[in-house]
Order: structure tokens, then C-alpha cells, then sequence
């Protein structure tokens, strides 16, 4: 039994209250409290959750800020375990760009909502013992870059007091693997770093993962049965840089570093004399994952000059190298400086040569049983911007073929490819595919129009291309 206190006229009234009637009351002060605590009001989490879900992630950023309860779930696993389950993952396009005092900023784009975000700035680091050790024991031939402008700023870095106090995180290797970005490496002023960040998507938040064994600028990544590898690039010893041929990878699930076989570099040990064999340095010039294995184009390199020497060829079921295929190596399209850039897209490998004019380019195709690269369109539209580290990127995104450059307004733009419906305007012919796209030149210039399709563009300024990935969540 309760009771109820009444003060009118000063004059205390015991009214007796009833066991149901109390207990009524309980029932309603709970649901009242329970109403305010759940996501939707009068609705069960459960069913928020799944109206949650079904939302594009674009309008995560400002449904975080409704209240604690919006935000802690947003960022839940479970929340993103059910946008997998209902088939509402989204691929975006994350692309990282330089500014001044070598300083790099990250932009994602939704290819669906064509709105972009930009990326939280990554945390300031340590600095490497040595940073300031051994400036005048560098030298310029032992500086292995990937275009002319890195060798270019070496050359300016030299006698300068503070030049490497700004060199942060400059020459890093970017991946993309379980759901998270990795940016690898780098120069921090004189030493090269084994520091690894990680951006969570999820959580937007940048946080440091298990470093790599070795320091490494410069150096290539690639993704296998969801593990991150990493070949090549160069480190400091002995006060000069010097070109690697050691691989490892990296268990995202475990967090730890493996080591894998280095990089034979066959074909750099048959070098005719001592003195050429000392004089060119074998590096890693690109990477792609593509039928299961990694294939890495190399040169040797002497500044100014890149000598092409085919390339080598990872199986990480044998845990072994293997020369690659002649026509690979020899046809693959080279970017500045001797790097090759390629991309696979739903099985098949691309690359982008720029050969062909100052404002355009061909993308080509790897044939893997005629082992050739051939022509499947021309006239790609790019901008002439030769004096650009990074003057294009290439991505596969949403099963396409993309282009990641810079317009004549300085924006970045995202040009999305459809090649398998122009291959399908071309008629069927028994003829090679070079040959069947000369043969139907009039049918591919009306149809290059309808090739390329802008999907985004985003003002950057002054800023320079370094590199993109793409994730799926």
C-alpha cells in the first residue's frame, strides 16, 4: 500500500492508493524512461537500426550529431554487419592530394550522391632517430624517385638547413585492405619511416598500426586474398638511399608483418661489367594484383634514365618469384620517370598510356593468352600537365574503369569509362582486337563521346595528385 502527501490549505490528506494503481504507475514511469532512451521514439531499436541502414553513409556525418545514442550507433559494427546483410555497402573513391610544404589531404567521393567529403588531416608523428644525420653523404644517383620532379627536389633539399624538417611523410606508399585505408613509409626529413597509419572509415579517425620492419620510401603495394604486400622502394643506410628488393606483408586481422622472398631481380644480375652493375640500380616501377599473384614491373635506373627489364611475378601460394611474361613486361605503358601504373577491373588489366599527344592518351589491355597490351580506347581526355608529379590516376570502381585527373580549372575530376559497352559497338570479328578497332575507326570516334562520363569533380586548388583506392563498407 502507498500513500499520497496533499498541502492545500496546509492541511496533510493521507489518500490511500491502490497495489494496482501503483504498480500502473511504475509501468508508465518505466516506458516513459525506456521512450526516451530509444533511437526513434515509439519505435524498438531493431526497427531504427534497420531504418538506419537502408540510409546512404554520405548522411552519416550529420546523423552522428542528433545525439549520443545516433552517434554510438553509427559507429557500431553491428550496424554496418546489417548494411552488408541487406546489400546497402557502398564503394567509394578515396583520393590523396599534395599542397604546399609537402602536406597531403584525403578526399572520398560517393559516386552515387557525387558529394564528397574530406577526410580528418592525419596526426603529427615521431621523427626517426637519424633525422638529421648524413645530409652530405646523399647522392643524387643512389635516389631512386618516381618521376623527375622527386630527383628535382633532392637536388633542391641538398645544403638546405630545415629541408627535411618540412619532408613529411613525403615518398609514402598508399593501401586499401579489410575495410581500411593504410598509408605506408615515407621520408621524414633524413631518414626513411616503417611508421603505418590506418583511417577506419567507420570510426573517421586516423590511428597508427603495427609499423613495418624496415624503413621504406617510395616502395609498392598491392592486395592479395586480404593481405596488404609491400615490395621494394629504398631506405637509408650508410647515409646514401638505397634501392630494396625485400617484400612483406601485412595480416590486417592480426596486425602483424610477415617476410616474403625478396625480389630477385634476375635479370639485373647478368649486367655485362662491375662498373654497369654498380651504376644501375634495380627498382620496383609499379604493381598490380591481377589472376591471383603480384606482377612488378622493374627497371634499372641511373638518374636521368630508366632501362625497362621486364619484370618479376609473385604466387603466394609457392612463396616464390617468377620472371614475368615477356609481352607484359616489354609493353607495359610507363608513366613519368619510369613508373607504370595499371589497374584491375572485374578480372581484366588496365593501364593508361600517355604517349600518344600531350592532352590525351590510350587506354590499353592486357592480353593474358596472346601476352600483348592492346588498344580499347582512345582519346582519353586528360589535361596536359607535364610538370605534375601524378598528372592522372587510375581506379576500379562500382566494376568500372575510372580516371582520376585534374580539369583545366585545376578541379579534380573522376572520369568514369564504360569499355565493355564500347567494345560491344565494335561487330564481332574473328580479327585480333587492334586490328578490329582500326578497321571500325569511324564507328570509335563517333562512340568516344559516349565513352567517358564525369562523375565528380572537386576544387583543390594548387593541389597535386599522389595517389587513390577505393573501399568498400
Amino acid at each position: 500500500m502507498g500513500s499520497v502527501l496533499s498541502l492545500n490549505n496546509s492541511r496533510v490528506e493521507h489518500h490511500e492508493v491502490s497495489q494496482s494503481d501503483f504498480c500502473k504507475r511504475q509501468r508508465l514511469s518505466s516506458d516513459f524512461c525506456e521512450e526516451n532512451s530509444r533511437l526513434i521514439p515509439s519505435l524498438p531499436d531493431e526497427i531504427s537500426f534497420q531504418i538506419l541502414a537502408r540510409l546512404p553513409r554520405i548522411n552519416y556525418l550529420k546523423l552522428k550529431l542528433v545525439s549520443q545514442a545516433w552517434k554510438a550507433a553509427i559507429l557500431s559494427s553491428e550496424l554496418f554487419k546489417l548494411r552488408k546483410e541487406l546489400g546497402k555497402t557502398e564503394e567509394w573513391l578515396y583520393i590523396l592530394t599534395k599542397v604546399q610544404n609537402d602536406k597531403l589531404l584525403w578526399y572520398a567521393l560517393d559516386p552515387l550522391s557525387r558529394r564528397w567529403q574530406r577526410l580528418p588531416r592525419m596526426p603529427n608523428f615521431a621523427f626517426e632517430d637519424e633525422s638529421r644525420k648524413g645530409l652530405n653523404a646523399l647522392r643524387m644517383w643512389n635516389m631512386v624517385g618516381s618521376s623527375i620532379k622527386i630527383a628535382d627536389a633532392i637536388r633542391g633539399w641538398l645544403g638546405r638547413k630545415d629541408a627535411f624538417d618540412r619532408m613529411r611523410l613525403c615518398g609514402c606508399a598508399i593501401g586499401a585492405v579489410d575495410g581500411c585505408l593504410y598509408v605506408l613509409g615515407g621520408f621524414s626529413r633524413a631518414s626513411t619511416m616503417k611508421c603505418v597509419w590506418r583511417y577506419d572509415p567507420i570510426l573517421n579517425v586516423w590511428s597508427e598500426a603495427t609499423p613495418m620492419s624496415i624503413g621504406r620510401a617510395y616502395c609498392k603495394t598491392g592486395i592479395l586474398n586480404n593481405k596488404l604486400y609491400v615490395v621494394g622502394g629504398v631506405s637509408r643506410s650508410q647515409g646514401r638511399l638505397t634501392p630494396l628488393q625485400s617484400a612483406e606483408v601485412f595480416n590486417p586481422i592480426t596486425g602483424v608483418w610477415s617476410q616474403i622472398p625478396s625480389m630477385p631481380f634476375t635479370k639485373a644480375q647478368v649486367l655485362p661489367t662491375a662498373f654497369l652493375a654498380d651504376l644501375l640500380k634495380p627498382i620496383a616501377t609499379g604493381i598490380t594484383s591481377y589472376r591471383g599473384r603480384l606482377f612488378v614491373p622493374q627497371s634499372l635506373y641511373c638518374w636521368p634514365f630508366f632501362v625497362d627489364v621486364g619484370g618479376e611475378v609473385y604466387d603466394p601460394e609457392m612463396n616464390s618469384w617468377v620472371e614475368m611474361p615477356i609481352g607484359m613486361g616489354e609493353g607495359w605503358p610507363a608513366r613519368q620517370a619510369g613508373t607504370k601504373l595499371s589497374v584491375t577491373v572485374d578480372g581484366e588489366l588496365y593501364a593508361l598510356d600517355p604517349a600518344s599527344s600531350l592532352d590525351s592518351a590510350m587506354i590499353k589491355v592486357y592480353d593474358y593468352h596472346d601476352d600483348a597490351w592492346k588498344v580499347v580506347a582512345g582519346d582519353v581526355p586528360i589535361s596536359n600537365f607535364t610538370a605534375s608529379e601524378s598528372p592522372y590516376l587510375l581506379a576500379s570502381l562500382l566494376r568500372k574503369l575510372h580516371v582520376v585527373t585534374k580539369d583545366a580549372n585545376h578541379n579534380i575530376a573522376v572520369l568514369e569509362a564504360d569499355i565493355q559497352n564500347h567494345l560491344a559497338s565494335f561487330p564481332s570479328a574473328p580479327l585480333p582486337l587492334d586490328d578490329a578497332i582500326h578497321e571500325h575507326a569511324e564507328a570509335a570516334a563517333e562512340s568516344e563521346t559516349d565513352l567517358w562520363k564525369v562523375i565528380g569533380t572537386c576544387s583543390v586548388g594548387s593541389a597535386e595528385l599522389v595517389s587513390c583506392q577505393t573501399l568498400c563498407i
